[in-house]
């Protein structure tokens, strides 16, 4: 399968983008947690990163990642992932993506809302194996005191997502 990475600017940091094939992301993390990239690839895929080729223009995934960092917030909602991991991250992940932008929800919310009361922290460690951060969306993901807890791209950038979303930051 040929990937293609392509590295964005964003008020946040370099943004690392991978798409398959068909156009469906596979990776999405900040350019200094490359190294992190590459380790969930390798869990998730089985395999190192491939040598991603170079996009010959700008594909549809990366155009709709620059038009949510210029505000068009809805550009990322249509977007297709396509990821590993186990059917329970999975689980977790697709019930990310229904968390409103604006909004965000606790652990315990999230956990109980897939049927799995008691398992608050396999959730967490789902939400932070996510392998398509912004798009699947576990930055609005909070401790159970509202507080703003475990981003794996550090607290300030999680605060910056959920402001620029709308949602209420303490």
């Amino acid at each position: 399968m040929a990937h293609v990475l392509e590295r964005l600017k964003s008020p946040v940091g370099e943004v690392l983008l991978v798409t398959g094939e068909a156009g469906a992301i596979r990776a999405l993390d900040f350019g200094d947690y490359e190294a992190r990239m590459a380790r969930l690839w390798k869990r998730y895929y089985g395999e190192s990163p491939p040598a991603f080729a170079v996009a010959p223009k700008a594909t549809a995934a990366r155009k709709a990642v620059e038009a949510y960092f210029e505000g068009e917030l809805a550009a990322i909602e249509a977007l297709s992932t396509e990821t590993g991991g186990t059917m329970f991250q999975r689980e977790v992940w697709k019930a990310l993506r229904d968390i409103p932008r604006g909004k965000t929800e606790t652990y315990g919310e999230l956990a109980e809302r897939i049927g799995r009361a008691k398992a608050v922290r396999a959730v967490g460690l789902a939400n932070g194996a996510n392998p398509v951060g912004i798009v699947v969306p576990c930055h609005r993901v909070i401790g159970a005191n509202g507080t703003l807890t475990g981003y794996g791209g550090g607290i300030e950038r999680k605060r910056w997502l959920l402001q620029h979303e709308g949602a209420w930051v303490g």
